[in-house]
């Protein structure tokens, strides 16, 4: 008769394995957890949003987003870095607005993508522990931007070792495998992703379009995370 003790042992084993090979870091689930302090831009709308077509979209919360926590040691790893985009020709904006600390959504301050998929890239210039994605694709008005979808990998081509770590394109129109996240509507919060403590140095973000219109816009991208040592 196997002993509990070592059918125990057999599941401990386990789940550490398949965390390793997922590339998350155990050793972060037992660090202390602190409040991720966030500098959020004003509000450019108030009210519940209307007229949003979605059979995907999430259920509109009507509260503040609540706290996040992280380890701590987490810090702003994307001010700053190398940013680039599938469309290297922007129709308003630069790619390096992506990254320039510059959260509001006035004119001025949001770079546009031509329609269809397109991507933006960003490289933190090492590998690094992820604790924490903030996107603010475009916040102004209410809508909703399509095929959400998230990656990370040490490849800067993106051929091997990729992970997704967020996907709301419920049917496949990206390309890149149906997701099972839920569209929402973009607000001065922006979009909070849980990496989970993944490793990587380079992050891709797509999108397809949204309610307003068929282009692609991106105000700021935050990654909050440890440099590995």
């Amino acid at each position: 008769m196997i002993k509990k003790t070592s059918i125990l042992l057999v599941i401990v084993l386990g789940v550490a394995i398949s965390a390793h090979g997922a590339g998350i870091d155990m050793r972060a689930e037992s660090q202390e957890k602190v409040v991720l302090k966030l500098e959020l831009p004003k509000p450019m709308f108030i009210g519940t949003p209307r007229n949003i077509r979605s059979s995907n979209l999430e259920k509109v919360p009507g509260k503040k987003r609540g706290d996040f926590y992280v380890p701590e040691g987490t810090e702003l790893l994307s001010l700053g870095k190398p940013v680039s985009a599938s469309d290297m020709e922007p129709i308003i904006g630069e790619v390096d607005f992506v990254t320039d600390g510059e959260k509001s959504g006035e004119d001025g301050c949001y770079v546009e993508f031509g329609p269809g998929v397109q991507y933006i890239q960003l490289d933190l210039e090492q590998a690094c522990t992820l604790h924490a994605i903030i996107i603010w694709h475009y916040h102004s008005q209410a809508r909703v931007y399509r095929d959400v979808i998230v990656q990370v990998s040490d490849d800067a081509d993106f051929i091997t070792g990729v992970q997704t770590v967020f996907n709301n394109d419920h049917d496949n129109s990206a390309g890149l495998g149906i997701g099972r996240d839920k569209e929402y509507i973009e607000t001065n919060e922006g979009r909070l992703i849980d990496p989970r403590g993944i490793k990587a140095r380079y992050m891709r973000l797509y999108s397809n379009g949204n309610t307003s219109n068929d282009v692609n816009h991106y105000v700021e991208v935050e990654i909050y995370g440890m440099k590995e040592k």
